[in-house]
């Protein structure tokens, strides 16, 4: 036997039960905040889809080929063992991404978008595509023409269908009401083909999801109820401009004059993030990790601008000012410098602090501007952040730092390139010591997925 009997009752959340053998809806669009299990449902149903039918296959695409490993293939396997079937039944591979079963030859593609012409020649006339899955639906309204893009997906994978053809479309509402992908659910909601189904974690039986992710929405819903209201509600909220909205001085910064030296030897391993210019500034943030507190300390502030100054300075001479910054921090907290993260494109610097400082760990930052945003915003929602008063540059970016208004509008949300550099110099420490930062956090917001 390959299979052991389960209800799909029992391993999907009430409000799916009405759509899962459902053939008279075409199109399910499938909406919610942070565990809402909308992913887990599209697994299930692809994976039911060609075990079930031996004459329908599977196409899950997203935007862009490279994002799905990580993402929805992998949810499709977990979805084999929430069916209780073995493994074995399967032929499962990575290079091409693709789950078909033995039995019958009824295969789960995946694709990208972006690859899209190659994915038309996988149609087989024997085996149609039954069931299209739409992964992050966002990203194809990132730039315009969404509506288009995904109505020419369905007019590919419908070819060979008579009947009981299906596309699921999964996302999380962009903060903007107004955003396109809103819009153009708004429309599709007026279609008698179409349902929507928003859910979020509180549609989900408690012991699916533990105590830890419910403490965890509780406690952000306390801290911040705005990101509560969107991360966990997938609730489209409004786009502040302020990327660091969650900031205020009389929150956040300390006055270090006050801060006791007993308590400074609770600071652990202590990070510089480094933003290089040469007319624009160069910064360092520096940040220590205060097990006490158990917080993000903000410690000190380097901070130069050559178009300020009237003078522009060297790699050479900004790495002798980094060996002064660090014996500083050196001599006042007892404790040599872990690691430095630099801007990737300031080569140049990088090699001359690692010259002028040997003895500590330099690397070239990790520049994911969106994760890294995210990965501070967490901090912040969550206190588990505090700014020096040392730092009063980077005080001053926090209040100005913001999206672009026209992103906005189009439900993405890029920065405006102004007011950015201390932010970018915590971003890159956010990112360098994240593996240890994120210790301090609720288990479930370790990680990085929505």
């Amino acid at each position: 036997m390959t299979c052991q009997t389960v209800k799909i009752s029992d391993i999907i959340i009430p409000k799916y039960h009405g759509i899962f053998n459902n053939k008279n809806v075409r199109h399910i669009i499938l909406t919610s905040g942070r565990a809402g299990t909308k992913s887990s449902y599209a697994a299930i149903r692809s994976d039911y889809q060609i075990v079930s039918d031996p004459h329908g296959s599977v196409v899950v695409l997203r935007k862009h080929h490279n994002k799905l490993r990580k993402t929805v293939y992998k949810e499709m396997i977990r979805g084999i063992g929430r069916l209780k079937i073995r493994k074995s039944a399967f032929v499962i591979t990575k290079s091409p991404m693709e789950i078909r079963y033995k039995k019958t030859g009824a295969t789960i593609y995946f694709s990208g978008s972006d690859g899209i012409d190659d994915t038309k020649g996988i149609i087989d006339e024997g085996k149609p595509i039954k069931l299209v899955v739409i992964d992050e639906a966002t990203e194809f309204f990132e730039y315009g023409g969404g509506e288009e893009e995904l109505a020419n997906i369905e007019a590919t994978f419908i070819r060979g269908n008579t009947s009981g053809f299906q596309i699921i479309y999964l996302y999380n509402p962009p903060k903007n009401p107004n955003a396109e992908i809103n819009q153009w659910c708004k429309k599709m909601e007026q279609r008698p083909d179409c349902i929507h189904i928003h859910t979020d974690y509180r549609d989900v039986p408690e012991e699916w999801l533990g105590k830890d992710l419910i403490e965890s929405a509780e406690l952000m819903k306390e801290l911040d109820e705005k990101q509560y209201n969107w991360i966990w509600l997938g609730l489209p909220t409004g786009v502040d401009e302020l990327i660091y909205y969650m900031f205020s001085a009389e929150k956040y910064v300390y006055n270090a004059e006050d801060y006791p030296d007993e308590e400074k030897k609770a600071i652990g391993e202590i990070g510089i993030g480094v933003d290089y210019g040469q007319k624009n500034p160069t910064v360092y943030e520096a940040f220590g990790i205060d097990y006490q507190r158990q917080v993000l300390r903000g410690l000190d502030e380097y901070y130069y601008s050559g178009r300020d100054e009237g003078k522009q300075k060297s790699p050479s001479e900004y790495a002798q000012d980094m060996k002064d910054f660090c014996d500083r921090l050196e001599k006042e907290y007892d404790r040599v410098v872990s690691y430095i993260f630099i801007d990737p494109s300031a080569a140049g610097l990088i090699e001359e602090i690692r010259r002028v400082i040997p003895y500590v760990p330099v690397f070239p930052a990790q520049n994911d501007v969106k994760l890294g945003i995210s990965r501070l915003q967490k901090l912040f929602s969550f206190m588990k952040i505090m700014i020096s008063s040392k730092q009063p540059m980077l005080i001053k970016e926090l209040g100005l730092y913001q999206y672009d208004e026209k992103s906005i509008k189009r439900g993405v949300e890029v920065p405006v390139k102004e007011n950015d550099h201390c932010c970018d110099g915590s971003r890159y420490l956010c990112m360098g010591m994240w593996n240890l930062i994120k210790y301090m956090l609720p288990p479930i917001e370790r990680g990085d997925s929505d």
